[in-house]
This record gives C-alpha cells, sequence and structure tokens, in this order.
C-alpha cells in the first residue's frame, strides 16, 4: 500500500461539510482539520499499482467544496 497526503484548501465555511463528505465517501484513512493556510490534511492509501494522480482527480477533486489541493507523496518512515 501507498500512503500519501493531501492538504486541502476549501471555499470560506465549507471545511466541515468537505471532511464530511470525504468521510461519507469511505476514501480516506484519516481526516484532520488544520490550521494556518491549509483547512484539512487528509492521509490516504492506494494499491501500489494504482494512479495517485488519477484517483485524486476522480475521487479528491470531485468533493464540492474543494478550491485547491497540495499532493506530498510520503517514503519509508524511519
Amino acid at each position: 500500500m501507498t500512503p500519501f497526503f493531501v492538504q486541502i484548501k476549501t471555499e470560506l465555511g465549507k471545511a466541515y461539510e468537505v471532511a464530511t463528505a470525504i468521510a461519507d465517501a469511505e476514501i480516506a484513512s484519516e481526516i484532520h482539520s488544520t490550521a494556518g493556510e491549509w483547512d484539512l490534511l487528509v492521509k490516504f492509501y492506494l494499491k501500489d499499482d494504482e494512479d495517485i494522480g488519477h484517483f485524486i482527480n476522480q475521487k479528491v477533486h470531485s468533493i464540492r467544496g474543494i478550491k485547491n489541493t497540495h499532493t506530498i507523496i510520503t517514503y519509508r518512515a524511519f
């Protein structure tokens, strides 16, 4: 499994609605509210042969209220 994180900026006042939509879609491992430039930090896992870009375009960007995303690809933890 490949873990990665997506920072999400939502439209004003939509962070909880977006977080709920992600949770309802059952596509994320963890969803966190954050302070600062980004509203949410979401952790996803995909099978090693799945394309992260395709997943984000199809599953994440389709959620209403998302204004911008920043994907963080992770490597082996030490």
